[in-house]
């Protein structure tokens, strides 16, 4: 798949060093994957959830580093791409404030 918003992982990277390790497999999985649906994805990382807003998009969430953060993106099996959104400490996720910029 294509990872779009390398960006937003390099920010998140610099802000949550920590979590660095993570990110960097993540994103070698991710141009590595074919994923054709939830299920595949699942097959790679069981614990993503894909959860519909009220603006009728569908972000694809995973626990990043055992829970302590969230990576939220857009995953677009079709076009074989995925969408860096944001990355969210587990609090800041639990807000829910998120939900809102998309």
């Amino acid at each position: 798949m294509r990872l779009i918003g390398q960006d937003v992982l390099n920010r998140a990277m610099r802000k949550h060093a920590d979590a660095g390790m993570w990110l960097k497999g993540w994103a070698m999985t991710v141009d590595d994957a074919q994923w054709q649906n939830i299920d595949d994805l699942r097959m790679d990382y069981p614990s993503a959830d894909g959860i519909k807003l009220k603006s009728r998009i569908v972000v694809t969430v995973f626990n990043v580093k055992g829970n302590e953060y969230r990576l939220v993106t857009n995953v677009n099996y079709d076009a074989q791409a995925v969408l860096v959104l944001e990355l969210l400490t587990h609090a800041e996720y639990d807000k829910d404030r998120w939900k809102g910029r998309y």
